[in-house]
């Protein structure tokens, strides 16, 4: 992160309308325009004079030959550490959000259809890119098992963890079992599996079932395929993405190759989960707005396709997992309600999963 000196208040204020004003129009800022439009109480030369001092010190900077500046990653990192102000979401908002909710006519009992529809509502209304990660399942507790029997050599597993994440697994099967036998096993399993999370699980489920005598091959079998059954890495499938037909509208996108490098990033989506991740140690409350969520502008995300943009994220809660949703869209965006968006969402993807 860069470091900067401290700006005087005169400073705070032309950087701040610069960026303000630039979010708006995506046209670099004059003093003219500054003066004209906000009453500081300063005439056009000194504004010029704090304006090249801001230049001079990287906060803005003036692209080609025009009379206005433009705000630099300094600058809005600047803007976003110590001078925005983030109010709470207003109800008017909250309704609007919610509104859009009810109209996707999603299942509440299915996880997949409740993350795809926070991305969709996400990207509508913050008029960005979303992306919403299912949570990471290392601390999900295992809630029960249940068999289907789909031939006499294959078996169907569909785990339940968690509140509303399933996973179904199928398996080859190397033995005649019968419905009952199945039934005793799944009964055993629940029984001495449910309420642990997946990882424990993968490490003590042999000793666990050690003293069992009956259907053995099954159980065995069982434990042999523990590591798959009860896997807990993320699953990039289970990576929602909505928002594209917004941000390719956003003056940024106006030349071909830039819409490429976008689709190409976002049909990667191994880095697309990096991208929302990279910056989690720095997850920590905004010291001016109170809310937990990272913010990650232009160079400081590693990915070079990603220079162009900002990054924000925040984590949403389903029992002990943490999940990820953000918004990506171009610097030059309106921070303060893309934060209080990205909170609300979160707040509210927690209170559908739990």
């Amino acid at each position: 992160m860069m470091m900067s000196h401290d700006l005087s208040e005169r400073e705070r204020q032309v950087l701040s309308i610069i960026i303000q004003a630039y979010v708006i129009n995506a046209a670099p800022v004059g003093s003219r325009y500054i003066a004209k439009n906000y009453n500081l109480g300063l005439s056009d030369a000194t504004i010029r004079n704090v304006m090249a001092d801001l230049e001079d010190e990287g906060y803005i900077s003036q692209p080609h030959t025009s009379a206005g500046r433009v705000p630099t990653d300094k600058g809005y990192r600047y803007y976003v550490d110590l001078i925005m102000r983030v109010r709470r979401i207003e109800e008017e908002e909250k309704k609007r959000i919610d509104h859009n909710f009810m109209q996707l006519n999603y299942d509440p009992k299915d996880s997949a259809e409740v993350l795809n529809a926070a991305a969709t509502v996400l990207g509508s209304i913050s008029q960005q890119l979303s992306v919403v990660i299912s949570p990471r399942l290392s601390n999900a507790l295992f809630e029960r098992l249940d068999m289907i029997l789909l031939s006499s050599s294959r078996i169907m597993v569909v785990l339940s963890i968690q509140s509303l994440f399933v996973r179904t697994i199928v398996m080859e099967l190397n033995l005649e079992v019968s419905r009952q036998q199945i039934d005793t096993v799944i009964e055993l399993l629940n029984q001495r599996l449910s309420g642990l999370t997946l990882s424990e699980i993968r490490n003590s489920i042999s000793r666990r079932l050690a003293d069992c005598d009956k259907d053995k091959a099954l159980l065995n079998m069982i434990v042999r395929s523990a590591d798959n059954l009860f896997d807990d890495s993320p699953i990039l499938e289970r990576l929602y993405i909505a928002g594209t037909e917004y941000i390719v509208n956003q003056p940024e996108f106006d030349q071909p190759q830039k819409v490429r490098d976008l689709v190409c990033m976002i049909e990667d989506k191994s880095r697309m989960a990096e991208l929302l991740s990279e910056r989690d140690e720095e997850l920590v409350p905004n010291n001016t707005s109170g809310l937990d969520v990272s913010i990650s502008i232009g160079r400081e995300n590693t990915a070079s396709t990603a220079e162009d943009f900002t990054v924000v994220t925040t984590p949403y809660y389903v029992g002990n997992t943490i999940g990820k949703l953000g918004v990506l869209g171009p610097k030059r965006m309106d921070y303060e309600r893309v934060v209080r968006l990205v909170n609300y969402m979160a707040d509210r993807l927690s209170h559908s999963l739990s």
